[in-house]
């Protein structure tokens, strides 16, 4: 299993966020999947007003958001991460970026695994080629500031659960880019 998937089953873990034990795969609900949608266009969001205001640390945590959230759909299926092949225009446009982030957010309305696993390998591609910088780092440091954060809601109903698995603001990842 994916080393950051298994960080995020950890997070689940520790949340009391259902999910299956691996090998076992559950279907999201028509509502799992949109609050998934909700919470990715969060990330995606930020992420783009990163790419704005030319912050590479904040488009950074923004990637990184978006990756975690993606895996956190994966986890509640019960599913492993799949690897999938996954292209963008790589001209250094901001445009490109923003398009192929929006396109992928999209098509993660369908609930599958698959699309789940491109979005979180197209954030992994942008923060390693676009922005250049350590992923994995950046990825581990997100989740032990999560660790450590206490959830501010409890409840099953999906508002409760949507402010229990909204990701806190990350931390300052300068230290991992590159240049």
């Amino acid at each position: 299993m994916n080393t950051h998937l298994e960080l995020v089953r950890e997070f689940h873990r520790q949340l009391g966020i259902p999910q299956p034990e691996y090998p076992e795969t559950a279907h999201l609900s028509d509502m799992d999947i949109v609050m998934r949608q909700t919470l990715l266009m969060q990330a995606g969001q930020d992420s783009l007003h990163a790419i704005v205001v030319s912050d590479m640390a904040k488009l950074l945590a923004g990637l990184v958001d978006l990756a975690y959230n993606a895996l956190a759909a994966i986890a509640c299926r019960g599913d492993d991460l799949l690897k999938v092949s996954v292209t963008w225009r790589q001209d250094g446009s901001v445009l490109s970026v923003a398009k192929a982030l929006s396109e992928r957010i999209q098509q993660c309305c369908s609930g599958e695994t698959r699309d789940y696993a491109a979005l979180y390998y197209l954030c992994q591609q942008l923060a390693m080629s676009f922005v250049n910088a350590d992923f994995d780092g950046a990825f581990r440091a997100v989740h032990a500031d999560i660790m450590q954060s206490t959830p501010s809601a409890s409840g099953n109903d999906y508002a409760h659960r949507l402010a229990r698995e909204t990701l806190p603001a990350a931390p300052d990842l300068t230290d991992n880019l590159y240049e």
